[in-house]
């Protein structure tokens, strides 16, 4: 009788199990739907709900930290976005702390790490996280060199340096001394976001901060032909569309 209970519930365990699979690859079906319609808050609540149910479910994990940085930098008072920035990092930490090799989960490690100086008043932090976004692509680099968006964060993390205001320098100089980063360069950020460009030819974000940085490094016909393929791209996420619209503006600018 006690192996025949026994029996009956193992099988009721790997029956809801199978059940709870099927619901997430639903869910997650549904999630990426509502995505590519730029639905990204509605999106972002079908990853969550499937992250909560399934702490191992590492897109799921990552797919929430990704849309939760998104949908956080929308919102116009920068001090109001830090609760979807610690939703951000709580997420991505997760994944990282299941899949540390995983190429994909160092770069939302380092993508989160590049969000939190918006909302960090406390200068170790703030420097920290700086250096973060930069090991961790660096990371994710040396195990997929060939990680598009990777290659963005190391070239978007030395435009950021070259550009970073003097309070934020200041913390950095104090606390590490200027050794204890990488000196950013011009040259540098160009071939990272040159590297995107090949590998992620509709990474809208890669192409307006790589117009900058040739803008920046004094070669507008490099950053006109730049914009001309920018504002023909099309609007993959919500942020696209004012990335194109701001690409406009700086092509019209040029011209």
């Amino acid at each position: 009788m006690i192996k025949k209970n026994l029996a009956i519930a193992l099988f009721s365990l790997v029956t809801f199990q199978a059940a709870l699979a099927q619901d997430a690859t639903v869910t997650l079906k549904e999630a990426e739907n509502l995505e590519k319609q730029l639905k990204e808050d509605a999106a972002l609540e079908k990853f969550k709900s499937v992250a909560i149910a399934d702490s191992t479910n590492i897109t799921a994990l990552l797919k929430t930290a990704e849309l939760s940085c998104a949908t956080g930098g929308r919102i116009k008072d920068i001090k109001a976005r830090k609760p979807s920035y610690d939703q951000a990092l709580t997420f991505a930490t997760r994944a990282y702390n299941q899949q540390p090799e995983n190429a994909q989960v160092n770069y939302i490690m380092s993508l989160v790490s590049s969000k939190m100086p918006e909302v960090e008043e406390e200068n170790k932090k703030l420097v920290q996280y700086i250096k973060q976004t930069k090991e961790y692509a660096d990371k994710a680099l040396a195990i997929n060199p060939n990680h598009g968006k990777a290659n963005y964060m190391v070239g978007k993390w030395n435009l950021e340096m070259l550009n970073m205001n003097w309070f934020k320098k200041a913390a950095a100089k104090t606390l590490y001394g200027g050794s204890g980063m990488q000196k950013p360069s011009l040259d540098t950020a160009i071939t990272y976001m040159e590297k995107c460009r090949t590998l992620e030819p509709y990474f809208v974000q890669n192409y307006l901060d790589l117009a900058k940085a040739y803008k920046q490094d004094n070669k507008p016909a490099k950053s006109i032909e730049v914009l001309n393929k920018l504002v023909k791209l099309p609007s993959r996420t919500q942020d696209d569309i004012a990335l194109k619209a701001e690409g406009k503006a700086l092509l019209d600018a040029t011209l």
